[in-house]
Parts: structure tokens; C-alpha cells; sequence
């Protein structure tokens, strides 16, 4: 696929440079280059920071997403002193949701958002287990794409559901960048352990 990246932040690089070696076309854009990159992809990763999102998805020209998956990697982080300390929004909003306002013909998909940018790509972990990756979304195809690609990229997939879902998955990014800064280090991701099958609680 052609795979246009609006933003060209560690995050944006990252997940560039996974595509290339996944063996996509991939045109990583600063703000001059957003349009010519939304036009040109099949899909498109939005991985611009929160503050400049709105205006990125305005420069873009949401036209021209009209139709295409787009992976939104955006969480709405609060910063102090150039730190992330929490939330923009929550409970009943979430910067995936207000993407897909922005960009109402766009198949919005929130992924790769709970990990930093060094784990995107094939991950490694001492205990070989491959972690897990929620994604959420309200287009069913979308998904689906955004799936394989989260398989290739050497995660397992798990669908947390419509987009309504991103109220919980920007949280979690949170309580990573949390958990890092408490002394538990950065290479870290989360895996859902399942046991055998029950009655929901």
C-alpha cells in the first residue's frame, strides 16, 4: 500500500519506517506536505501531537481523506514543565472521536497509541510473548485492515470496539506514560491474559 504519515515526530518516524520494512510505500509529511501526502496514500496515520491535530486535519484537507482508513495514533495529553501529566478529555470525549467530527468521511481507527514510538514495530520481549494492541472503530473493514497490519507489525490484535472505545484506550496511554515515569521503564506494552472460558461476571 501507499501509506502517507502526517507528522514527522519520533512517532511518525517510527511507524514510517515500520511500513518501509513491512514493505509499503510510505511518504512521511511535515505541515507544507500534509495534502500532497493524504492524497497521494491508500491509507493515512495521523501522528501529529494533540494541540496541532484540528489544524493539521484543516492543512490536510479532509477531502481528501474521504474514503480511506485513517490510523489516529493522537492522544490528548496535558503537558507541564514539557511533561505529560494527564488529559484534554474524558469519560464522554476523546480526541479519536473528535477526529472522526473533523474528518467525517475518513474510516477513523485508534491504534498504536499505548506504547512508545521504539516498541511500534515488532516489539521483543525477554519472555517471547507477543503483546496485544487495542484498536477501536466504527467501520468494519477499517478494522479489519488496521488488524493486519497490527499482526504484521508483531502485535495481537484486539478489538475494544467502536470508537466510543478511544474514552478508554487514551487512559491507558496515560497510565503507560505513568508507569514509565515511575520507575518501571519504557519497554513495556500491555497483554490481556485469557483463561479458560467462563459466564461473564
Amino acid at each position: 500500500m501507499k501509506i502517507g504519515i502526517l507528522g514527522t515526530g519520533v512517532v511518525g518516524k517510527a511507524l514510517g519506517k515500520g511500513f518501509v520494512a513491512a514493505g509499503h510505500d510510505v511518504m512521511v509529511a511535515g505541515r507544507d506536505a500534509f495534502a500532497e501526502a493524504a492524497g497521494w496514500a491508500d491509507l493515512v496515520v495521523l501522528a501529529t501531537s494533540w494541540a496541532g491535530t484540528e489544524s493539521a486535519l484543516r492543512m490536510t484537507g479532509v477531502e481528501r481523506l474521504a474514503g480511506k482508513t485513517l490510523i489516529d495514533v493522537v492522544n490528548p495529553l496535558v503537558y507541564v514543565d514539557g511533561r505529560p501529566v494527564g488529559l484534554v478529555l474524558g469519560h464522554d470525549d476523546s480526541a479519536g472521536e473528535m477526529v472522526q467530527r473533523w474528518a467525517p468521511d475518513a474510516h477513523v481507527v485508534k491504534a498504536f497509541n499505548t506504547v512508545g514510538a521504539a516498541l511500534m514495530f515488532r516489539p521483543q520481549f525477554p519472555s517471547g510473548i507477543r503483546p496485544d494492541m487495542f484498536y477501536c472503530g466504527n467501520d468494519a473493514p477499517a478494522k479489519a485492515l488496521v488488524a493486519e497490519i497490527l499482526a504484521d507489525f508483531g502485535w495481537t490484535p484486539v478489538d475494544a470496539g467502536d470508537l466510543r472505545a478511544s474514552r478508554l484506550l487514551e487512559p491507558l496511554a496515560m497510565l503507560w506514560i505513568t508507569l514509565g515515569a515511575r520507575g518501571y521503564g519504557w519497554n513495556n506494552a500491555f497483554t490481556l491474559l485469557r483463561g479458560p472460558a467462563s459466564e461473564p461476571a
